[in-house]
């Protein structure tokens, strides 16, 4: 699998940190509870203290939103927008035992974490600004295309996986009952980025294994 950001992308956020994973031989049999009950604990400390909005990882990504155009109080990137909700609610559905544990990771580091099904993705995927012409799908089913200059997550096909960046994933590569391989994809823009995702990565890589003991993980050299 192969995954990078753009050039373009890069020159313009050279703050920019990702880790990327790739797991094979998952499926959606096993109970994530255990697993998310201390990344929890780790987000409800951090709540208790201060509101998502004050947190240094979503300054950073409320930035970058508002060089890309974007109102950064309206569209949200996904961590933010978990935590919103976490706060609001207390906890977060059960969809997918890997889509629940990267949103507990998410919450817990207030870092965004996409997965995608690679079974699902044409190529290669690359975090670049979209031309327009690429189609995203809904989770309704809808066909929408990106704005030009809108950064995407698109393969070598043309579809688009998430749009604005980290803030909506498509639903065309969602993680399902039939997911076997999976793509992990976490990105941040803060000044301690790079030493949190490498904790975020091992957190992740410790529940992966506990959760599917089979399980093949392998990280994702980035450019």
């Amino acid at each position: 699998m192969q995954f990078s950001h753009a050039p373009d992308v890069r020159s313009r956020f050279p703050e920019l940190r990702a880790r990327a994973l790739v797991v094979a031989g998952i499926d959606a049999l096993p109970d994530a509870g255990p697993f998310l009950a201390p990344l929890a604990a780790t987000a409800d400390a951090r709540l208790a203290a201060d509101s998502e909005g004050q947190f240094p990882e979503i300054q950073a990504w409320r930035r970058a939103f508002a060089l890309m155009g974007l109102k950064p109080t309206q569209v949200r990137c996904a961590s933010e927008a978990l935590l919103r909700r976490y706060r609001k609610d207390g906890a977060l559905p059960r969809l997918h035992p890997l889509i629940d544990l990267c949103n507990a990771v998410s919450l817990a580091y207030a870092i965004p974490v996409a997965v995608f099904d690679t079974a699902r993705i044409d190529g290669a995927l690359t975090v670049r600004p979209a031309e327009g012409s690429e189609t995203y799908q809904t989770f309704a089913g809808e066909t929408e295309h990106p704005e030009p200059g809108e950064i995407i997550f698109a393969d070598d096909a043309g579809r688009a996986h998430a749009r604005r960046w980290c803030n909506r994933q498509s639903g065309w590569s969602a993680v399902g009952q039939g997911t076997s391989d999976a793509l992990i994809v976490a990105e941040a823009l803060h000044p301690t980025a790079e030493a949190d995702l490498a904790a975020l990565v091992a957190a992740t890589t410790a529940a992966l294994a506990g959760l599917w003991p089979e399980v093949a993980i392998a990280e994702v050299v980035l450019p």
